[in-house]
């Protein structure tokens, strides 16, 4: 007669397996959601608030390879609380500070779901296109005021999509904008129309949003993937046809927005943001010269000044990633950022070119994370979900490659 043991917790493996694949389309769906931010709280901070608790519930493990990240990023917060105790109103530092803490929750988050099952990846991408298509058709059907409330997707007379500024949609879209590049040139032909119909809708966007930031960075990370690609690739002929396909690629482009510029509103907006440097750069206590008065300043505050106090000594923010950190999050945040950033470009570096299932996902990400801390220089992208979302994504797939290595090397099993 045979004894059940009943000191062990009995596992549906099929019912688990169900569980995790619903939490992945969640996951896709909170993505998705990432794009549609104007208003605050946005959805996708409800959503993944509840995700990421009911996630936590049910087994949310951080792993030894994901742990630093945690531990930079709580540095981070510590840093930023420490910056409140210098403010003299508190209306508005607890609230930003809060988002702060879920941003950088989010990033752990991802990374960890990640590194639990490199699956999620296609889906995550996947998500990111849709949101992408749909707020740029947003932007674009808004800005010539082909839609009903026009005016809630554009700002000054630029694309904004259904984001609060147009220099976060623009950035918005480059990550979807490789993830189809990458499609056109490792799928079969026939699958290449509607991925060019996306990539055409979503350079229209970025060109429409009229921001040199995204108009910079969207370009550095299309050269810079096609190089990292051309670097990956050693068969001659493939990568004849990456040179062929981005050739084409980039002459619709141009012809696309040859077409745009037909338009005298296009054009004479064109014309006026294509300039380098504008009054407000260069000017009196103009950008620039903000970020000049603002380092020496913080040289001085070790704790900070607080968030959103800089604006009411200047005429404007900061506009400056490493400055924002400095001002809102102090010394401890500076240099805790300053290593974040460094760690996840270092170790996205080191994996770039391995041949893995999450090679791809992980190339994008890099390319685009190091687009995004140029742009840093003269945007704050402290509050950028999906900036935190790249950041998640490297550390994932890192993660994914030690334990890759790790099983190797030992058997090891999660």
């Amino acid at each position: 007669m045979s004894t059940v043991d009943t000191s062990q917790p009995v596992v549906f493996r099929p019912q688990l397996a169900a569980l995790s694949l619903f939490g992945s389309w969640l996951v896709a769906l909170a993505v998705f959601l990432s794009g549609f931010v104007i208003a605050e709280p946005a959805p996708y901070e409800l959503f993944l608030v509840v995700l990421i608790g009911l996630w936590a519930l049910f087994g949310l493990k951080i792993s030894r390879f994901v742990a630093p990240l945690l531990t930079l990023l709580t540095l981070f917060m510590i840093g930023g609380i420490l910056s409140l105790m210098t403010m003299v109103d508190l209306t508005k530092g607890p609230m930003y500070m809060a988002v702060s803490g879920f941003l950088a929750l989010s990033s752990v988050f991802f990374a960890a779901i990640i590194e639990e099952r490199h699956q999620r990846l296609p889906l995550i991408f996947n998500a990111w296109v849709a949101a992408a298509v749909l707020t740029a058709l947003l932007g674009i059907f808004g800005y010539f005021g082909a839609i009903p409330g026009a005016e809630n997707f554009t700002l000054y007379d630029r694309a904004k999509g259904a984001f609060q500024d147009p220099n976060v949609f623009g950035p918005f879209l480059a990550v979807p904008s490789l993830y189809l590049i990458h499609g056109l040139l490792t799928q079969p032909v026939h699958r290449a129309p509607p991925k060019i119909a996306a990539l055409l809708i979503l350079a229209l966007g970025v060109f429409l949003s009229f921001s040199r930031a995204a108009w910079a960075l969207n370009l550095f990370c299309v050269v810079a993937f096609i190089f990292v690609m051309l670097l990956k690739e050693r068969n001659g002929l493939f990568r004849l046809r990456i040179l062929v396909i981005a050739l084409v690629g980039g002459l619709f482009v141009v012809g696309a927005l040859l077409a745009a510029l037909q338009s005298e509103q296009v054009a004479t907006l064109f014309s006026s943001r294509s300039q380098l440097v504008q009054d407000y750069d260069g000017g009196h206590l103009g950008r620039f010269d903000r970020h000049r008065i603002g380092f020496l300043m913080s040289m001085e505050k070790p704790f900070g000044i607080g968030p959103m106090v800089f604006s009411t000594i200047f005429p404007e923010d900061e506009h400056n990633v490493w400055l924002k950190s400095l001002t809102s999050y102090g010394w401890l945040g500076f240099v805790s950022y300053v290593a974040l950033i460094i760690w996840t470009l270092s170790l996205g570096f080191r994996f770039l070119l391995l041949d893995r299932p999450w090679q791809t996902y992980l190339m994008i990400a890099w390319v685009v994370l190091i687009g995004h801390v140029g742009v840093g220089n003269v945007i704050d992208t402290d509050h950028w979900r999906h900036f935190y979302m790249l950041v998640g994504i490297v550390w994932g797939c890192a993660a994914l490659e030690y334990r890759h290595r790790l099983k190797a090397r030992t058997g090891w099993q999660p």
